[in-house]
């Protein structure tokens, strides 16, 4: 057989092995060469051209317009380093993004580089293809263009070289790299030819390189830090081999990865389709034609045609996939230095849907032999699904509830939603709890008990070394049954706990219930327990332990007394069977409580614990003297202690701090990067990290992180879709989704699809000498013959209203030596030569003047100070007009609701007395802030509000500037707050301090008010008009409503009987009505103060908080429903709905009028004369001093 037969052999004997392996071949490339419209970068062994792109890509959280295509198989982001700087090192110190980089030589015009940017259909499709395959479980990807680079049969580079192209044995490697872009996200395609590596190593035995390497951050010269970067490939000829072979797309030989989306990017992210089917072996065509499979091999003294080259060929599907070994790093910051040895048999996926969990943001999605587990990034710990930052303290947050006998007492003792607080030093394993609201009945009782608390410990105790903390194992989502036996009454108490996650703020969420029986601990008396040792043991989804625990009680007048108790433990979650990891943790640890204190705070009732926490063998093993395993180190409560030789450490900074370990720092990711959160999107910064929120209108997209527009459904009140009666009698308020709510317009009465008039003839409006005239909707009063007036003020004497009010005025101080006289500061009308009222009309007690329309009434906003005169319309002739009825009071323009939610101000647009809902936003946010109560300065235009987290009292004007901290010392949990707009001075309940406080605006001349008879003040209000403050105190055992002059004196409960939770508080001016919403009950209630005529408007309602009320409506939070309630006082029924975009819990509400309102009272002007605080009565005013006033010429007195 001659030579060319003897080929022909080997390339038949070639096609036929190709049947049987799987890979693809040249053909099943994306089109290249110069018939494809590629470009053709130079020749040599190191070139480098830059192009310019029509379209940025995106690599990690950057978007670039230029890029920079080398011969050394990889693509640049910058500008490339000399060659020495990164050949056979793996990641470079720039953003590269190596196809499969090494040592090319392309000199010898055998080997070509192609590349293109395209937009053509069929590329794009081709793209979208394997994308979409790659990620079965994401959202659909349709790439708008793409960047198509091909490095055709290069060669490696040798220093000495023949010149003929054949000193390699024709040795030579053929690749293409796609990078399919959207608008802020990039995905690379990497296709390895089974015929297309034909050598690994390049140089002196140095392996090539793929993956991805965003490079060396913005660091200075004297820390070099490496960024994130992604190995496909290791250190080892076999990953080289496997590209060809393997896949992670389900076609061996392509490999799909995200590696960009702007401006948020977590990490590089591997397609998922990783498994072999079975009958991988047999190739199928998905296309529209059938292709035959051909396989295109070039005799070694027999160079590549140039048509060859610039064909466009057509490319057959494959399935196909096996595993493959790749290696991903995405350290926040990587010390540089080298990766030698790195061995990782698992793959890697960013956080996301995994198996049957979703993974924690800072977790990644790994793929074991029999299935898919989250797990924690570096830097992070946890289970994957919860994972939080090495080094950085934790918190918990939850409630308490429970019913408790204590002792031989017959009435238990009811707990509900006590506030339950935990802070972690989990460098030191130090835990500290807080339980609020515990009352003296059992307070003291509850001492020995640490274990309510203790699990905190135990979740972020101290890790030995080759143990696991609680967290590091399970997480923050598990349940927790404690059986608790008491020695030697027998006393039973069961402490159950579910432990919900990490909540929005990074703070573990739990909530507690206690039931059963302890025995007594006696009043003022001390606990105290010694350290002990705890063994759990972990199987499949459970962890017990048990143990016996001794606490000694101790009081000044009595003997210490020794008592025990008997502790079982039981916890339940839902571990990812598939994770091999969770092998490594011994399935027996113990727990060493090295130190506990206990402690029951009478005056504050406040319960406390604190315990000192290690993990380790259950032998005791040889005790560790590293200061990092003992905590008795001296790094920062934000530093990760590593451990050095022997006993020498290092302090490092958590993630999200700055410093040297010794001292660490917030860093202000927001500030730095303004733009990270993208369009939309707003960042709020948080210590250690930083959360992004969409403004409102938008929401995440699938990926979590792109803001995009809400769709918002359609109004039926707006299209006219809805089934309510006409606009004539019935108004359609929208409540979202496709839902509203029919109700009858004023004057009409019915379920709000029909309505019928209303004839208030029938209920005595007029004056008894006017005759009434019922009207759709209205009425009319007219006096009868003889008889003159407007119907509801009628006379025989023809006498006007003007001229009745003025005569009631001048005679209500009695008759004396002159003939009537007005009251000390009674106002007066005045009347024009018609008995009209004048259109300006003025106040001479306090210097003020106002305009009134023809009635009398106040024109809102046109009052003046002293010296000032208003310019008031004449009112002109005209007959007296039909009045409608009295309760309609029509909003000024730009009213609105503001509440309260978590750290956020919200508010609503009042459109008269109804929820402009679409327009609803957030004033202000406040991370790490809990506001609870909410008050406006209707004068200032200025919003105040409680927060219980510093805790503070602070402000903000609506319009614009920073939050400014008026009040924050000797604070215990401000709640209620209040503002007299006429005296300028601001009310707060302390619900911790148990009293009710008062000080001018800004803060200043502080002064104790109430502070006997009150134990869980809340809600307080004020009636500046008539100088009343109005609170209500839910204490569980007398809850009361209650009121007081302005100055704290002549103090008298409201209401006592029949009340449960009265959590919300309103008052409406204009009604005198004082109404309440009961969060034990389930009522809302009005009264009026001076009548006592209470009557229940509503019941049935479920958890209000807080409460307002715009006059006609009453507005309150629930929290079970977690939105904003709207009740028609006068139908006495709910009309309207809001619910915010985030669900959390509404705290505080208030009304924000465009306009104050009318009234005055003797603080008004002047400050009432008084040199400090001045405080309205009902007659009057008191001229008080602040609490301290040393130093300062204050006077007090009194003036009814």
């Amino acid at each position: 057989m001659d030579r060319q037969g003897q080929r022909w052999s080997v390339w038949i004997t070639f096609l036929g092995l190709c049947v049987c392996v799987s890979g693809i071949t040249r053909q099943d490339l994306f089109p290249f060469g110069e018939g494809a419209g590629d470009q053709r970068l130079g020749e040599g062994n190191d070139e480098t051209q830059q192009i310019s792109l029509e379209k940025p890509v995106t690599f990690y959280n950057e978007q670039f317009n230029k890029i920079y295509i080398n011969t050394n198989g990889f693509v640049a982001l910058k500008t490339p380093a000399v060659e020495s700087e990164y050949l056979g090192k793996m990641p470079a110190s720039f953003g590269m993004i190596a196809a499969l980089q090494g040592d090319l030589d392309t000199s010898d015009g055998v080997g070509k580089v192609f590349f293109r940017e395209d937009t053509s259909p069929v590329v794009l499709r081709d793209a979208a293809d394997h994308i979409n395959r790659a990620f079965p479980e994401h959202d659909e990807v349709n790439p708008s263009h793409a960047l198509v680079v091909t490095w055709v049969d290069v060669a490696p580079h040798r220093t000495e070289r023949r010149g003929d192209g054949a000193d390699h044995g024709g040795r030579r490697n053929t690749f293409q790299l796609v990078m399919a872009s959207l608008e802020s996200v990039s995905c690379a395609v990497l296709l390895y030819p089974r015929d297309g590596l034909q050598f690994h190593t390049t140089g002196s035995s140095s392996t090539l390189h793929a993956g991805f390497s965003k490079g060396h951050e913005g660091y200075s010269i004297f820390s070099i830090k490496q960024g994130p970067y992604y190995r496909i490939t290791d250190d080892t000829e076999a990953s080289v081999t496997k590209l060809a072979e393997q896949t992670n797309s389900g076609k061996p030989g392509v490999w799909v990865y995200k590696i960009g989306a702007f401006p948020q990017f977590s990490d590089v992210t591997a397609g998922q389709v990783p498994d072999l089917p079975v009958d991988s072996h047999q190739y199928r065509s998905t296309g529209s034609h059938r292709h035959q499979h051909q396989v295109q091999v070039y005799p070694e003294d027999q160079e590549i045609s140039q048509d060859i080259l610039d064909g466009v060929y057509h490319r057959p599907e494959h399935p196909a996939p096996l595993q493959v070994e790749t290696v991903q790093f995405t350290p926040e910051v990587v010390e540089l230095e080298s990766e030698d040895n790195i061995q990782v048999d698992v793959f890697t996926y960013n956080s996301g849907q995994c198996g049957r969990h979703t993974c924690s943001k800072f977790g990644e999605c790994r793929n074991y032999p029999s299935g898919r587990c989250c797990q924690c990034k570096p830097g992070f710990y946890g289970n994957g699904v919860q994972c939080v930052s090495e080094g950085v303290p934790q918190r918990m947050n939850g409630k308490m509830s429970g019913r408790l006998f204590v002792g031989d007492s017959p009435v238990p003792v009811e707990i509900s939603d006590n506030d339950l607080h935990s802070y972690v030093v989990v460098n030191d394993g130090r835990a500290y709890v807080a339980i609020s609201t515990i009352p003296p009945s059992v307070g003291f009782s509850l001492q020995p008990l640490s274990a309510v608390g203790g699990v905190i410990g135990w979740a972020f105790a101290l890790q030995q070394p080759g143990f696991k903390n609680g967290f590091s194992v399970i997480g923050g989502e598990f349940k927790r049954q404690v059986d608790v036996t008491f020695q030697p009454g027998g006393e039973r108490l069961t402490v159950s706990q579910e432990f919900k996650g990490i909540d929005e703020h990074d703070h573990l969420m739990v909530d507690t219930r206690l039931e059963g029986k302890i025995p007594e601990v006696p009043q003022g008396a001390r606990v105290t327990l010694g350290p002990y040792t705890e063994i759990y043991q972990y199987s499949s989804n459970l962890i017990t332990s048990s143990s016996t625990r001794e606490y000694v009680i101790s009081k000044a007048d009595l003997p210490s007394e020794t008592r025990s108790y008997k502790f079982r433990e039981t916890i339940t979650f839902q571990g990812c069977q598939h994770d091999e990891s969770s092998r490594d943790v011994p399935s027996t640890q113990m727990l060493s409580v090295d130190q506990v204190f206990v402690l029951y705070d009478v005056s504050e009732q406040l319960l406390r614990y604190a315990t000192s926490n290690k993990i380790g063998d259950i032998n005791g093993g040889q005790p560790e003297e590293n200061p990092c395993f003992t905590g008795r180190h001296d790094c920062d409560t934000n530093a990760v202690c590593r451990p050095g030789q022997g006993n020498e450490f290092t302090c490092e900074c958590a993630t999200g701090f700055t410093g040297d370990g010794r001292a660490c720092y917030d860093v202000d990711e927001c500030r730095e990067s303004p733009q990270i959160c993208g369009p939309h999107a707003i960042c709020n910064n948080q210590p250690g990290t930083f959360r992004c929120e969409c403004l409102d209108g938008f929401q995440f997209a699938s990926d979590g992180r792109t803001c995009v527009e809400a769709l918002r459904p359609v109004d039926p009140c707006q299209t006219g879709t809805h089934d309510c009666d006409v606009p004539e009698r019935a108004r359609c308020s929208y409540t979202g989704g496709s839902s509203y709510i029919c109700s009858c317009l004023q004057g009409f009465m019915g379920d709000g699809r029909t309505c019928r008039d209303i004839d208030e003839c029938q209920g005595n409006q007029c004056h008894e000498n006017a005759f009434c005239t019922n009207t759709a909707g209205s009425f009319t009063c007219q006096c009868n013959t003889g008889y003159y007036g407007d119907g509801f003020h009628c006379s025989t004497d023809g006498k006007t209203r003007c001229q009745l009010h003025r005569e009631n005025a001048l005679s209500s101080g009695g008759v004396g030596p002159r003939g009537p006289r007005p009251l000390p500061g009674r106002f007066v009308p005045t009347c024009d030569a018609r008995g009209e009222y004048e259109p300006m009309q003025c106040h001479e007690s306090i210097g003020q003047c106002w305009c009134v329309d023809p009635d009398g009434r106040e024109i809102s906003g046109s009052r003046t100070g002293p010296g000032t005169f208003p310019q008031c319309p004449d009112h002109g002739p005209g007959p007296v007009r039909p009045t409608p009825r009295p309760d309609v009071n029509p909003l000024p323009p730009g009213s609105h609701i503001l509440f309260t939610q978590s750290g956020k101000v919200e508010f609503v647009p009042l459109d008269g007395h109804d929820l402009k809902k679409t327009e609803a936003k957030t004033a202000l946010h406040l991370p790490e802030k809990v506001l609870i109560g909410i008050a406006y300065d209707c004068l200032e235009k200025m919003v105040y509000w409680t927060d219980i987290s510093t805790p503070a009292i602070g402000k903000a004007s609506l319009h614009g500037g920073e939050p400014i901290s008026l009040i924050t010392s000797d604070l215990g949990s401000p709640e209620g707050i209040a503002i007299d707009h006429l005296g300028r001075n601001m009310f707060w309940t302390d619900s911790m301090k148990d009293r009710i406080e008062v000080s001018s605006l800004d803060g200043s001349k502080r002064r104790v008010l109430i502070d006997t008879g009150l134990v869980n003040p809340r809600a307080i209000l004020t009636d500046p008009t008539n100088g009343y403050i109005y609170w209500a105190d839910w204490n569980r055992d007398s809850p009361r409503i209650e009121m007081a002059y302005m100055d704290g004196t002549n103090r008298r409960i409201l209401v006592k009987d029949d009340l449960g939770l009265p959590n919300g508080l309103t008052y409406d001016p204009q009604t005198s009505q004082l109404c309440w919403a009961d969060a034990g009950t389930h009522k809302v209630e009005c009264m009026n103060p001076n009548q006592g005529d209470r009557r229940q408007l509503m019941e049935g309602i479920q958890y209000p908080f807080g409460m307002t009320t715009d006059g006609r409506n009453l507005y309150y939070t629930d929290w079970r429903r977690g939105g904003v309630i709207v009740i028609d006082r006068h139908a006495g029924k709910e009309v309207d709905e809001f619910q915010p975009q985030k669900q959390t819990r509404l705290y505080g509400i208030t009304t924000a009028h465009a306009q104050c309102p009318s009234g005055q009272n003797y603080c008004s002007v002047n400050n009432g004369g008084c040199t400090h605080l001045c405080l309205a009565t009902p007659a009057g005013r008191s001229c008080r001093c602040p609490d301290d006033s040393a130093g300062s010429v204050c006077v007090e007195e009194g003036r009814t």
